[in-house]
Parts: C-alpha cells; sequence; structure tokens
C-alpha cells in the first residue's frame, strides 16, 4: 500500500517538505495551454481598452504543497486550493509568491463534502482515488455539475492495477471505467502508465497511472 495512507499530521508534513519544489503535473500544464491559446484566440473574453484578458478561476483539489496551486497562479488564474490537512495552508502559504497571493484562497475541508463552485476547471491530481466509492462517485458529480461547457477536468488517478487497488477504502478505477465517466467531455489528453517505483517518501509501489484532461462539451 502507499506509504501515505492512514498516515497522520506528521506524516502529511513531511510529504508537503519533498514535494514543495516539484513542478506542476503534466495534465495541469497542458490544461493550462489549452486556455492559454483559446484566449489568444477569442476577443470575445477581452475586456476593456486595455485588451486585458479577465482571470480564469481553478478549484485545485488536494492541493498539498501547492505545485499545480502555483503554476495556476503564474499563468495569472484565480484559485481555490482545497485540502483537508491544516498543514497544506501552512506549506502553500509559505511555498506561494507573494505578488500572487491575492489570487488565492485557501479552505481546508474534506473532498468528499466540499462544495465545488462553478469554475473553469476543477483540478484533481492524485488526490480523488483516497475517497471510498461511497464519497468518490458523489464528488466526481459534483464536479461535473461545477462544470460549464468549455471547461475542463484535469486529473491523475491511481487505476485498477494499482497497488492501492485492493483497499476498500480507495477507489481505483480501470481506464475503462475512467472513460466511461467521462461521456460528458471531450477528452484532450489521455495516458495510462503502469511501473514499480519509489513513492515521494521513497517506498516502494506498484503505480498504475491514469490521466486526462478533458473538455466539457456542449
Amino acid at each position: 500500500m502507499l506509504d501515505w495512507m492512514g498516515a497522520d499530521s506528521e506524516h502529511w508534513a513531511d510529504y508537503y517538505a519533498v514535494t514543495v519544489d516539484r513542478p506542476a503535473w503534466r495534465t495541469v500544464r497542458l490544461a493550462i495551454d489549452r486556455f492559454r491559446e483559446e484566449d489568444e484566440a477569442s476577443a470575445a473574453r477581452l475586456r476593456g481598452d486595455s485588451g486585458s484578458v479577465a482571470p480564469r478561476y481553478a478549484v485545485d483539489l488536494g492541493c498539498g504543497a501547492g505545485r499545480d496551486t502555483r503554476e495556476l497562479l503564474r499563468a495569472g488564474w484565480r484559485v481555490l486550493a482545497v485540502d483537508r490537512e491544516p498543514a497544506a495552508r501552512t506549506a502553500l502559504e509559505e511555498a506561494v509568491e507573494a505578488d500572487l497571493r491575492a489570487g488565492l484562497q485557501i479552505h481546508i475541508e474534506d473532498l468528499a463534502t466540499v462544495a465545488i463552485p462553478p469554475c473553469d476547471m476543477v483540478n484533481a491530481s492524485l488526490c480523488l482515488p483516497f475517497l471510498a466509492p461511497e464519497a468518490f462517485y458523489p464528488t466526481w458529480r459534483r464536479i461535473v455539475g461545477a462544470l460549464e461547457p468549455g471547461a475542463r477536468f484535469a486529473a491523475m488517478l491511481f487505476g485498477d492495477h494499482d497497488e492501492s487497488a485492493s483497499d476498500p477504502e480507495m477507489t481505483c478505477l480501470s481506464p475503462d471505467r475512467t472513460e466511461a465517466h467521462l461521456a460528458d467531455f471531450q477528452i484532450e489528453h489521455w495516458s495510462v502508465e503502469e511501473d514499480d517505483r519509489p513513492t515521494a517518501l521513497g517506498d516502494p509501489h506498484h503505480f498504475h497511472l491514469v490521466e486526462f484532461v478533458a473538455r466539457k462539451r456542449a
């Protein structure tokens, strides 16, 4: 099993310290690029004589130390960063550059119950599988409901071959099932990888990772 399963707050603080300076995941970078291309091509999003673009708004679920949140802020987005661990707030506040903090809002809440406001993108990197099925599926529906046509869902999940899949308190879907749950979306990026490598804290683990960027259909 993953080294962070059942971990306490001290463990999470160690995890944040290890990952805080790591680059954003590929999924969020790809999604940002897609939005940037659309905004540059669309005069409809220009506001005022200055030609400035209205900031996009993202919800970063399971934000941790903020590797994805910071990437979004640097790209000019407003971000609601959500994590259940209080240590995430401290790590994120220390890591975010002072000139970007005005665009950041942090909520310490459980992903199983947090209200997800309407937004341009929901980002969920390696957090949704830690929800048991009875919480995973309602959370997925809340994500989909928060996204209007043209908005995006970027995520990294554990697949059914992952070492964690035997844990009944986690939800590790097969790639086919994940794809079926994206019926309302156009999938713009899709990757499935399976290998053995250490976790962030150095423990061996068999990974089965499913990642995607998907755009909500009209």
